[in-house]
């Protein structure tokens, strides 16, 4: 099949399944395993970096005016060392909680987990413990609560969930979003301060990654139009995901993608037990 038609599908789904809390990675394994795609390009570390560089890009085009706003909070923070009653002041120091926890995983396991947990039949189980994690949020959480109520005990809880999701079918967005859930978040506050604590991680996911490029064998340099496809793809498709999700939640459950994660485990399970 045309490489091209694969590389715009591959960031399609990035996009798509990097904010709806169904894990990006996991359908990243999946994806190419059931189509037959196996182009030693499209499963690149470059490609992968770029499908990652395409949704940041989505999440800061997206949330624009709240990073300005933020950015202008936590020079204001760094200055007086205060919150001084500023939401925004709280809101910069509750997602640098939530980064810790994440970050030193991620520098600690992430080799690990790229070479030993992206198995096709490990992906499935998860995509079941994700599934229940959800289920008992949306039964267990009060719903009441704002982000700007989010204590710090409950933005640390929040960053070591994330941290979790680095394991394949987990799902980043959907532990994140649970874990809100859990701290009394209200289902739109939840998945705006999922997407908001975001913003860091994706960034030094990338940078830690880009160092990598730097060799010759990364193959940066290669197939330039599949990269470009595949960053367009997974921006704007990012891009929707974020305001499909966000306006979902204000009237719905989150049971919808409980049900699409146990449908897609269970044919995983089919697909490769057969």
């Amino acid at each position: 099949m045309d490489l091209l038609f694969q590389a715009i599908v591959l960031g399609i789904i990035q996009g798509l399944t990097e904010f709806l809390p169904i894990s990006s990675s996991g359908h990243l394994i999946i994806a190419p395993a059931v189509l037959g795609w196996n182009d030693p390009f499209l499963e690149s570390l470059a490609f992968s970096v770029m499908l990652h560089l395409g949704t940041l890009i989505a999440l800061f085009v997206y949330f624009r005016h709240d990073w300005l706003r933020l950015l202008h909070a936590a020079g204001a923070l760094l200055r007086s060392r205060a919150v001084a009653g500023d939401p925004d002041r709280w809101m910069v120091i509750l997602i640098a909680v939530t980064v810790v926890p994440a970050a030193v995983v991620g520098v600690v396991l992430n080799d690990f987990i790229e070479r030993d947990l992206r198995s096709v039949g490990l992906v499935a189980v998860m995509f079941v413990v994700g599934a229940a994690v959800l289920w008992l949020a949306e039964r267990w959480g009060s719903r009441s609560r704002s982000m700007e109520q989010l204590s710090s005990r409950a933005a640390f809880g929040i960053g070591l969930a994330q941290a979790v999701a680095l394991v394949p079918g987990v799902s980043r967005s959907g532990v994140s979003i649970a874990g809100g859930l859990f701290a009394g978040l209200t289902r739109e506050s939840a998945a705006r301060f999922s997407f908001l604590m975001a913003g860091p991680i994706i960034a030094g996911a990338v940078l830690f990654e880009s160092r990598k490029l730097l060799s010759a064998e990364a193959g940066l340099s290669g197939h330039p139009q599949l990269l470009v496809a595949g960053v367009l793809a997974a921006f704007l498709a990012g891009i929707a995901a974020i305001h499909l999700l966000l306006g979902y939640v204000r009237r719905h459950s989150l049971n919808i993608f409980i049900a699409y994660r146990l449908i897609v485990a269970a044919a995983i399970a089919i697909w490769w037990l057969r």
